[in-house]
């Protein structure tokens, strides 16, 4: 008998200039880098690419950051439109470049093995189960992470430096060496990796004296910097990084923290709010049937109206979403 898996229905993008990091090995998400002069020549790559797997029968995961977000909108649209399909679902996540890297390439990897709204579902999921900000020298541009008004005075002293974290929850504190290892917000299950990056390596000392102590990792891996880093720390200062757990478990374990139910619409496995194919929201379970009121006395019913025409009145009927078929 034959163990091969069956072949993947949903394939996995990420539409800006961020670099894979090579952690997964050789199974990564298709980049967009969204360059050119316009945004139909930004967009033209991405929109031949989800015709392509549309018309093989693929439904297209799209991951676009939301902080760098409009273009990429525009891609998928632009996609959905001209192809007249709602396989192609764009979703925004608010992590680091680098650590977007990773999630993107983790759900290239569980792609085969899941239905495409599963896949869409671990977006939000594997994002908590992975420690990942930044070693910054001023928050003063930092506007992708709530900061406070004495966080940013604090940046003008020589002696201070924060700890920016953008999962599993966005927070920004200052880098107190006696309380480090104690104030960390989230530690993923042993054994545990980190991957670092930099543009200045000139600057790693403080992060090396005390993040890599309080994590205790199997393995460290230092990786060229991220293009977009800079516009999403708000400056050039800084050492990005990501804790994952190594675990062989650690992905099979995130997938099966997603309680998942089906689209009214289109059928797929969702977990957010709205179908992120179809914009439906979850089919839910019937309600027991009401019983009927008791007729009003008919001494007391109000004369019918002139203007309405006799016979029962059609319920109104819901909302049909917005979608394209085939």
């Amino acid at each position: 008998m034959s163990h091969a898996l069956p072949r993947s229905t949903t394939t996995v993008a990420l539409l800006a200039d961020i670099p894979s990091t090579g952690h997964v090995g050789e199974v990564r998400a298709r980049r967009f880098p969204m360059h050119g002069d316009g945004i139909g020549e930004r967009s033209a790559a991405f929109v031949d690419f989800a015709r392509e797997e549309v018309t093989a029968g693929r439904k297209v995961i799209a991951l676009l950051p939301a902080w760098q977000a409009a273009d990429a909108e525009r891609a998928v649209n632009f996609a959905r439109a001209s192809l007249r399909t709602d396989h192609v679902a764009g979703v925004t996540v608010g992590l680091s470049p680098l650590a977007l890297s990773l999630v993107a390439d983790q759900l290239a990897y569980l792609a085969p093995y899941l239905p495409p709204g599963m896949v869409a579902a671990l977006c939000e999921e594997l994002p908590r189960h992975v420690l990942a900000g930044a070693w910054l020298r001023t928050v003063s541009g930092l506007s992708t992470i709530p900061t406070s008004l004495r966080q940013h005075v604090g940046s003008f002293a020589p002696s201070v430096s924060f700890l920016a974290y953008c999962a599993p929850i966005p927070q920004v504190g200052r880098l107190r060496p006696a309380d480090f290892p104690s104030s960390l917000p989230f530690r993923p299950v042993p054994p545990v990796q980190l991957l670092y990056s930099t543009p200045d390596p000139g600057i790693t000392g403080v992060f090396d004296d005390h993040l890599p102590q309080a994590i205790q990792p199997v393995a460290t891996r230092s990786l060229p910097a991220q293009p977009l880093g800079p516009t999403y720390w708000g400056t050039g200062k800084y050492v990005e990084f990501v804790a994952l757990s190594a675990h062989p478990q650690a992905l099979a374990y995130a997938a099966s923290a997603i309680r998942a139910s089906t689209c009214s619409w289109c059928g797929e496995a969702m977990a957010a709010e709205r179908c992120p194919f179809c914009s439906a929201t979850a089919a839910r379970a019937p309600s027991p049937p009401t019983p009927p009121r008791p007729a009003d006395p008919p001494a007391h019913r109000p004369p019918p109206s002139a203007d309405r025409p006799s016979g029962k009145a059609a319920a109104p009927q819901p909302d049909t979403p917005r979608t394209y078929s085939r």
